[in-house]
């Protein structure tokens, strides 16, 4: 027995001997390197309220069964915040808002990717003057109606218009204190995903039946500027522009489609889940 431990303890020196003789001699010799410094990830995640405002849309109807095949040009369009009649006072998520979840990959260089969904409301605007183009049961139109609700006229994506992206990030350190209680970041977003809006509207008094549904894709790019406090915490303001085409949307015995822009504001708070300190 002492034999065999005698020579397991001579073997185990050899090889240790070994190991440092060849890392001595990777990093002496040019064309051999150590192996690479192993990449610092991070956690975080956001909630927060936004605000938009959106560029003009055509509405594109189509209900064979009524033969009507027509668009509404142009129509304007507005948000329904909802935050603006307090935050505390009802369910959080009844007001316009959003949430990031996101993972640095690499967290030294600042590279990660993250899912981005906005809660945004969109409502045509009432008693607005609309054309409406095209096909009427068996007749040619081109004449302007009042979009309001007295003349059998609305359309709300009010529980949502719902931008779901996933997203490439960088982000840019701009300032740190040394004890880390104040971080100041920039950080650059863009990426592609579905639109799964909530579908209310009535055209000429014919009411759909409301639902949520997948509607469509959208693309947006995203700028922020990002306060952590104490590594932890995090406020985070955002401007993003945002493209989305709907398409397939349920209508009374029908179906419509439209695409517009987003501009939009957003304020979040955060947490941060940094890596391990050495």
């Amino acid at each position: 027995m002492k034999k065999y431990l005698l020579l397991l303890l001579c073997a185990a020196f050899s090889l240790q001997s070994e190991a440092q003789t060849t890392a001595s001699t990777a990093a002496s010799t040019p064309g051999l390197s150590t192996p690479a410094k192993k990449k610092k990830h991070s956690f975080y995640f956001s909630w927060g309220y936004n605000t938009e405002w959106y560029t003009k849309s055509t509405v594109k109807v189509k209900q064979p069964d009524l033969n009507n095949d027509y668009q509404m040009v142009k129509v304007n369009a507005h948000d329904h915040k909802g935050w603006d009649q307090g935050v505390f006072n009802q369910q959080l998520t009844i007001p316009q808002y959003n949430y990031r979840i996101g993972y640095m990959i690499d967290d030294e260089k600042g590279w990660g990717i993250e899912l981005n969904f906005d809660h945004t409301k969109y409502i045509i605007a009432e008693d607005q003057d609309v054309r409406v183009k095209g096909k009427l049961g068996d007749k040619q139109v081109d004449t302007t109606v009042r979009f309001s609700n007295e003349n059998g006229f609305y359309y709300y994506l009010n529980n949502g218009a719902n931008f779901f992206l996933i997203n490439l990030v960088k982000r840019w350190h701009f300032y740190a204190d040394k004890k880390q209680r104040i971080q100041i970041d920039a950080l650059g977003k863009v990426g592609v995903g579905p639109v799964v809006p909530h579908v209310e509207n009535s055209f000429f008094g014919k009411p759909n039946d409301p639902h949520f549904q997948l509607g469509g894709w959208n693309t947006g790019i995203e700028g922020c500027i990002r306060a952590t406090f104490w590594r932890y915490a995090y406020l985070e303001y955002s401007n993003k522009l945002d493209y989305a085409r709907y398409s397939g949307l349920k209508i009374y015995e029908g179906k419509a489609r439209q695409a517009f822009g987003t501009y939009e504001m957003i304020l979040s708070l955060g947490v941060n889940i940094p890596p391990k300190r050495k």
